[in-house]
């Protein structure tokens, strides 16, 4: 048994090569020689948002607190928010952040293939976030 107890994992800034906007990032657990999926807790603020990216094994998310969106590639802009949960298949080129005006926080959940849980690629533009 481990127990990761409260403040035990400092938070960090979600890094500007992958993220747009002020993000705080909490890690909850990473995966280990026993299993291969890892989460964090993670607040975007009002217009914040992850560029496009994939995960190689898919991705959950659990929105906790605010007003978000998400987009699959080639769908519409959907609002997020608490108790939903989003669920991208492997693969699936997506972005999600909070909506312009109010913060969101969401734990997201996704499993390690050969050393990565995720893919980023190019930032959504303000264009493509105002849609």
């Amino acid at each position: 048994m481990e127990i990761k107890r409260l403040g035990s994992q400092p938070s960090g800034k979600g890094p500007a090569d992958w993220f747009t906007g002020t993000v705080r990032i909490d890690p909850l657990f990473q995966p280990n020689e026993h299993a291969r999926a890892a989460a964090a807790t993670v607040t975007f603020e009002p217009g914040a948002r992850t560029a496009w990216h994939t995960h190689p094994l898919g991705q959950t998310l659990i929105i906790t607190a605010g007003v978000g969106r998400v987009q699959r590639e080639g769908g519409p802009i959907e609002e997020i928010r608490p108790g939903d949960i989003v669920w991208f298949p492997p693969g699936e080129k997506h972005w999600h952040g909070a909506s312009p005006t109010i913060a969101m926080t969401h734990i997201a959940i996704q499993e390690q293939l050969n050393g990565s849980v995720v893919e980023w690629m190019e930032k959504v533009t303000d264009e493509q976030y105002q849609q």
